[in-house]
This record gives C-alpha cells, sequence and structure tokens, in this order.
C-alpha cells in the first residue's frame, strides 16, 4: 500500500484479478476506495494492482485459495489494520467441472468442491470479517447467477450452489439487520469471461456483453441506503432497478 489517510472508504473484492472482479475493483478504485484484491494467482493480482494504481488509491492483494483457513486468517489480519470494512464482495466461484456434465453423473467429490468455494467460503469470509463490517456499518454482496434459478442442463452443480448462496444472503440479512451490516445478492446476467468460454467451448459467446455491461449498475448500487436493500437479491442487467418498499 502506499500513501493514503485510512479514512477512505475500503473494500475488499473476491476474485478480482480478471472478469467482473477486476471491473469492479477499477471501479470501485474510480469511486475513491481503497482496495484489498483476492484471486488464487498473485501474478494476475500483481497486474491489476499495477493497473489500478494509476486511481492513486491504495491497493493491497492477498493469494491462495479462500477455502483455506490460513488464507482467510491472513485477509482477516489485513482488514484489521485498517479495523473497519465498508464493502466485501464475494465474487470469486468456481464452475466446477468443465465442459460442464450433467447431474445424473456429476462426480461428488468435485461437487463438494464447489459448495466448498461457492458456498463456504464466502460465508467463512463474512465471519472473519465481521467486526470490521460492523465498525464501518458495512455492505456485503454475495455474486449469484441466473442459473440459481434456472434449472438449466449442465448448470445444476453449479446453480444448486448459487441457490445456497443466495439463500445465506437473505438468512445474513435477517440475523445481522441489528449490527447494520447490510447484505444482498447480484445476478450479473449473461456475460463473456474466462470461466464462461470454459464451460460452454464449442458455443459461439460473440453475442454476450463483457463485464462492463453490469457498470450502470454498480454506480446505482452504491449510492442506494443500505439498510433498505440489505436482503434483495439484484439482476445487473435489467432494464431498471428498484428497492422494493
Amino acid at each position: 500500500m502506499t500513501g493514503r489517510k485510512d479514512a477512505e472508504p475500503f473494500a475488499v473484492v473476491t476474485g478480482a484479478s480478471r472478469g467482473l472482479g477486476l471491473v469492479l475493483a477499477r471501479f470501485l478504485a474510480g469511486e475513491g476506495y481503497d482496495l484489498l484484491l483476492l484471486a488464487e494467482h498473485a501474478h494476475g493480482l500483481r497486474a491489476a494492482a499495477d493497473e489500478l494504481a494509476a486511481f492513486r488509491t491504495r491497493v493491497d492483494y492477498v493469494a491462495g485459495d479462500l477455502a483455506s483457513a490460513s488464507v482467510r486468517s491472513a485477509v482477516r489480519a489485513r482488514v484489521m489494520d485498517r479495523r473497519r470494512l465498508d464493502l466485501l464482495v464475494n465474487n470469486a466461484a468456481t464452475l466446477g467441472v468443465t465442459p460442464l456434465p450433467p447431474l445424473e453423473g456429476y462426480p461428488l467429490d468435485r461437487l463438494e468442491t464447489i459448495f466448498r468455494v461457492n458456498v463456504l467460503a464466502p460465508l467463512a469470509l463474512v465471519q472473519e470479517l465481521l467486526p470490521a463490517l460492523e465498525s464501518a456499518h458495512g455492505l456485503v454482496i454475495n455474486i449469484s447467477s441466473d442459473a440459481a434459478l434456472g434449472g438449466y442442463p449442465g448448470w445444476g452443480a453449479y446453480g444448486a450452489s448459487k441457490a445456497a448462496l443466495d439463500l445465506l444472503s437473505l438468512t445474513l440479512a435477517h440475523e445481522l439487520a441489528g449490527r447494520r451490516i447490510a447484505v444482498l445478492s447480484v445476478d450479473p446476467g449473461d456475460m463473456r469471461t474466462p470461466g464462461v468460454e470454459r464451460a460452454l467451448p464449442e458455443s459461439d459467446l460473440n453475442g454476450r456483453a463483457p463485464p462492463e455491461v453490469t457498470l450502470p449498475f454498480w454506480a446505482w448500487l452504491l449510492h442506494q441506503d443500505r439498510d433498505r436493500i440489505s436482503g434483495h437479491r439484484f439482476s445487473a442487467q435489467s432494464e431498471r432497478w428498484e428497492v422494493p418498499a
């Protein structure tokens, strides 16, 4: 980290070395957030941190698998140096086996991995960072998927993990309301990302938008009252966004 005061808003973004996570990191840096970026591989994180230096914001990163308790402890140590966390974006996820196989023959050990990465790791990270989130009246954004609702052939394992993450988000929103920690989930919509390209190697993805298509949504969301948006599930590519009364 270099050169600014700890009074700046502070965000943690997982899966931040590429795709939607990197787009979100760029957006938040432009909004004046200091950042802690997380992803599995250090080289992508270093490149992201170098790029974001142009925003003259403070950027740090932790490389490793967030399903590992030791990695999450390292994240907690960095966050508690700041004593507060304004925003946690749980974006990191795995699609599991690619190309995507049907559930009838899905290897159960790989299904366990999907749930460990896509459900247990985000929950564990929230648990680790609760004191810092509470200090800032922070916001947790869990990245979901339309696969959580669609029942699409081949997407059952990934979709089931995202459906579980949606329910986890809603339950946490209710449980943490008294501590003024807001929690919600966001379906970013169909996008062209490296993960989708691996999942659908024979499909023509040229018609899919890049993750930057979600930027108007993030600009809207982060200026809403956190108590009002907590507990809701939003679709980033909807024609309009509303906070239910």
